[in-house]
């Protein structure tokens, strides 16, 4: 306890990050709708839905994005998520080849919302080159992408076969309907 205090503490005083204008460490993720012209420009140039984009901005910001204190984390954690979007090192390897930031390090997402969401569009971009043209289950397409975000590729293609998610999917997608208002809202205001 007394670690993640001076961590956040520490993260606080030392952050030195690109972040959206109106933020400070303790609220860069907390506040997707700051992101909005971000998620507008990475979502335009992935081709995947700004809103399905914004929306999951708005599902992962539960935890604070402090980048030392998500660094501190990793530490005790290592398959621990990283930056706005809360990436795993391995879905970001996975998707950064031939994308504008192939030269950039995983390491970086905590300190910097714009690399995280270009990461983020481009993950949900090739999720859905993984999708098949016509599905079995009853979710629509960003539904299966946000589960597909949420619990990987393997398991988004036997929900779109029509297996039904477990709890916890389940319960991202409720969580994406949930969100989707003000998702929409935060992109026609900023």
């Amino acid at each position: 306890m007394a670690l993640g205090g001076w961590l956040v503490r520490a993260g606080a005083a030392r952050v030195h990050t690109t972040r959206a204008a109106g933020t400070t460490p303790q609220t860069q993720g907390r506040t997707p709708a700051l992101l909005a012209p971000a998620v507008r420009t990475h979502a335009d140039a992935a081709g995947v839905h700004p809103v399905l984009l914004m929306a999951i901005l708005h599902i992962e910001s539960y935890k604070p994005h402090v980048p030392l204190l998500e660094r501190g984390w990793q530490a005790f954690r290592r398959d621990s998520a990283f930056g706005v979007a809360n990436m795993h090192r391995r879905t970001y390897e996975q998707t950064r080849f031939g994308r504008p930031f192939a030269e950039r390090a995983w390491r970086e997402l905590p300190g910097d919302p714009d690399l995280a969401i270009q990461a983020a569009a481009w993950h949900l971009h090739d999720l859905r080159a993984q999708l098949p043209a016509t599905t079995g289950g009853s979710f629509t397409t960003e539904e299966l992408l946000a589960m597909g975000y949420n619990a990987g590729a393997r398991n988004m293609l036997r929900f779109a076969a029509g297996r039904q998610p477990g709890p916890r999917a389940r319960a991202y997608v409720d969580r994406l309907r949930e969100h989707w208002a003000p998702a929409e809202k935060a992109l026609r205001q900023h």
